[in-house]
């Protein structure tokens, strides 16, 4: 006699989730060795691209905000002002994008085999950190060119940082990839969304620009993420504890969400994909 087993997802998220992901490290790496390996794979400079783009970006910015514009800059260079936002904008843009496409491009894999479908945004917003990490030289090359040394307190606050950005990535990321299961319209929505909130990060521009309105950036959870990099590499200002712990709670509250939407309706992604 032959028993069948019916593996159902649960509507909440448990720390069952969490072991069952602990399980599953492999088929996470796995994941995420192939997207990178995939998006590369054809191209003619192959990974440097992670060091072309932002560094395009930085150009440009540069020439029409800080050259023709005149945006200030918290008296350091441009240049470094603007790609330190660019780094952090960057990982989270792209690895929200990916994220939210993950589950429609896997479409095949999630109707055939069982695994945690939590695993497929997580490890689409994973690969991001590969490109953030490579990045990271041109801001190397501008802090040597700058002559900006960090203090170790910036440099031991950094990883804080990126799981923050790693956690609001995720979060939104999560909730964008369910509903895209039913409602297509967001690969056509997310890109318009995406271009609205870089205007409303202070990547090109400080956020004492705003004046009295500041306050309302603090909402957004990369105000306080990118303020606090600028402040922990070049020193030019101190950290705003009070700034980065609400925009802390803004991620973690962010990733929750996302976590509880995904949860809710994952028993339906193979039926209705």
């Amino acid at each position: 006699m032959t028993s069948v087993t019916t593996i159902k997802p649960k509507k909440t998220f448990s720390w069952n989730d969490i072991r069952e992901l602990w399980r599953y490290k492999e088929l996470l790496y796995f994941f995420a060795w192939r997207d990178l390996k995939v998006r590369y794979k054809q191209t003619a400079i192959g990974i440097a691209w992670a060091i072309f783009q932002p560094l395009i970006t930085m150009l440009v910015f540069t020439i029409f905000f800080g050259g023709l514009a005149k945006i200030p800059s918290d008296g350091v260079p441009y240049p470094i002002f603007v790609f330190i936002g660019l780094l952090i904008w960057q990982f989270f843009s792209t690895a929200l994008s990916d994220a939210s496409n993950s589950l429609v491009t896997n479409q095949s894999i999630l109707t055939k085999i069982y695994f945690p479908r939590l695993i497929l945004p997580i490890s689409t917003v994973a690969t991001k950190i590969i490109d953030f990490f490579i990045a990271t030289l041109i801001l190397v090359g501008l802090m040597i060119y700058y002559h900006f040394v960090p203090h170790l307190y910036g440099l031991l606050i950094l990883p804080l940082l990126l799981v923050m950005t790693f956690a609001v990535s995720t979060g939104i990321g999560l909730f964008l990839a369910a509903v895209n299961v039913k409602y297509r319209d967001v690969r056509y929505v997310l890109p318009f969304f995406i271009q609205i909130l870089l205007f409303i990060t202070p990547v090109i521009y400080p956020p004492s620009i705003a004046g009295k309105y500041a306050w309302i950036m603090a909402l957004n959870p990369l105000t306080g993420i990118i303020k606090a990099a600028r402040a922990a590499l070049l020193g030019n200002i101190p950290i705003n504890w009070l700034l980065l712990l609400i925009s802390g709670i803004a991620c973690l509250f962010t990733l929750l969400i996302g976590l509880i939407y995904f949860k809710k309706t994952e028993k339906y992604f193979a039926d209705i994909i």
